[in-house]
């Protein structure tokens, strides 16, 4: 076991576990998206439950991220941790192991609680090892770097090993690297919790905002096949908002609620997390629908799929890297809004595919913006989500934005893969497939809009200088 004084000696090789820990949550959202068609196959998917291999994750991440981050701050944020970590790499080995449509969603969803256990535990672990200031922002910004790299890392990576090792492997990949983490953080990790906390976990409204939520979702994505008029869908719809306001009455009855609703009397937060949602439904579906048309369109093997993304993956890589040095320098706010226009640029692009495309004319160009995009937004958002919150509540800020970004992807997914299903039906024509998949690069372009619009009204310029002003005081010290 580490004490804390050995902790603080050995934290830039625990960031390197926490940040590895992070990229494989971040990761398992996109690394299936390559897989779909052959797991669709496998499996006997229909073309509108497909989604829900990515859902079913994305959901249950997004819905119990805030009571993981609740249980780190009272159980301990190491063990919470270490528990998330094997519970991940469980699941993990039981979806590889999936014979069936129903169980391999089952063990996604497990797969996203486990994440949803470690990834809030990690961010507090980040956040308590530091120092405020200049170390902390380095250390978020190589968080951000490695975090916004994950979904671009996912699909090449599912390109390779579905095309050398089949789909079993973009799972069971996760099984070692989950549990040699889990092995190696009592040597690197210090135990630390909250003591002065209530014991007190908010699993009630935990599972109003996940049943909620998923049962929305479930709404638009059937609502094809169902009939948008249809009992189930007027049903299920009606029961996911009574559910949401069920999660509302409960949080504003709870000692120590999930979402304590005082903190969005911050309009920097409150807007960080609508843009949040917003970058979440325009860019997940991106991967999801981009890797359909180069398989299902224009004929890739999914080790080709996988390897068209290594541009894309440098890039974001690049650009989160940029972006943390230049958030110091000019403010979130301004690179947060260069993010969004990036990706609206990159998804209009990509609504103006065709079925004869190539790899040059159709991808590349639309792929670098929106992952100029996607790294100019991330960091940003990320660290505008904490901008003037208070450090008892650092733990409930963190946990939003990545809510905020996880349940955002969900929705966008379910809206824009009912549009294009609208318009594809059972139909396997290459140009049907096409403009259904150019409809929803469209709408996802809306998105994006809408988020730039979002980041100019709500995030405050005063909270923007005030973060350079934060950046620039080790240097004034340093000076002095």
């Amino acid at each position: 076991m580490t004490d804390a004084a050995e902790a603080r000696d050995k934290r830039w090789i625990a960031l390197i576990l926490l940040c590895s820990a992070q990229f494989v949550v971040v990761l398992d959202a996109s690394i299936v998206n390559v897989a779909l068609p052959t797991i669709g196959e496998a499996l006997d998917f229909t073309e509108s439950s497909l989604p829900w291999v990515v859902n079913a994750y994305v959901l249950t991440f997004g819905g119990f991220l805030l009571l993981g981050g609740r249980l780190a701050d009272l159980l301990g944020r190491r063990r919470v941790f270490m528990f998330g970590l094997v519970l991940f790499a469980i699941a993990s080995l039981f979806g590889g192991l999936a014979s069936s449509s129903g169980q391999l969603v089952v063990a996604r969803a497990v797969q996203g609680l486990g994440a949803a256990i470690l990834s809030p535990a990690a961010l507090s672990i980040v956040a308590t090892t530091f120092k405020d200031g200049a170390e902390r922002n380095k250390a978020l910004g190589i968080w951000g770097a490695v975090a916004g790299s994950g979904g671009a890392a996912g699909v090449l990576l599912g390109g390779i090993l579905t095309e050398y090792l089949g789909w079993e492997w973009v799972l069971w990949v996760n099984v070692p690297i989950g549990i040699a983490a889990a092995a190696l953080a009592p040597r690197l990790i210090a135990e630390s919790r909250a003591e002065q906390e209530v014991r007190t976990f908010d699993v009630a409204g935990a599972t109003t905002i996940t049943l909620g939520l998923s049962a929305l979702v479930f709404a638009l994505l059937d609502a094809e096949d169902a009939g948008w008029g249809s009992t189930q869908t007027i049903g299920v719809l009606a029961a996911s908002a009574i559910l949401l306001i069920a999660f509302v009455a409960i949080e504003r009855r709870s000692r120590a609620p999930l979402v304590p609703f005082s903190i969005f009397r911050l309009r920097t937060i409150t807007g960080a997390n609508v843009v949040g949602i917003l970058v979440g439904a325009s860019l997940f579906s991106m991967f999801f629908f981009i890797s359909l048309y180069m398989q299902q369109v224009l004929g890739y093997s999914a080790i080709k799929a996988g390897l068209s993304y290594l541009p894309l993956a440098v890039a974001i890589m690049l650009s989160a890297g940029v972006a943390s040095g230049l958030v110091t320098k000019v403010g979130f706010k301004p690179i947060l809004a260069a993010g969004m226009v990036f990706i609206a640029i990159g998804l209009l692009w990509f609504s103006q595919i065709s079925p004869d495309g190539t790899f040059l004319a159709d991808i590349l160009g639309p792929s670098l913006f929106a992952a100029v995009g996607l790294g100019f937004a991330f960091v940003p958002v990320t660290i505008a989500a904490v901008s003037g919150v208070e450090d008892r509540e650092q733990g409930l800020a963190s946990g939003l934005i990545n809510t905020s970004q996880q349940v955002g992807g969900a929705l966008g997914l379910a809206i824009l893969a009912a549009i294009a299903n609208s318009e594809i039906g059972d139909s396997r024509d290459p140009a049907v497939l096409t403009d259904g998949f150019s409809s929803a690069f469209l709408v996802g372009a809306g998105f994006a809009i809408l988020g730039l619009v979002a980041t100019l009204l709500l995030i405050r310029n005063a909270d923007s200088r005030a973060h350079v002003e934060l950046g620039a005081e080790p240097v004034a010290e340093s000076s002095s």
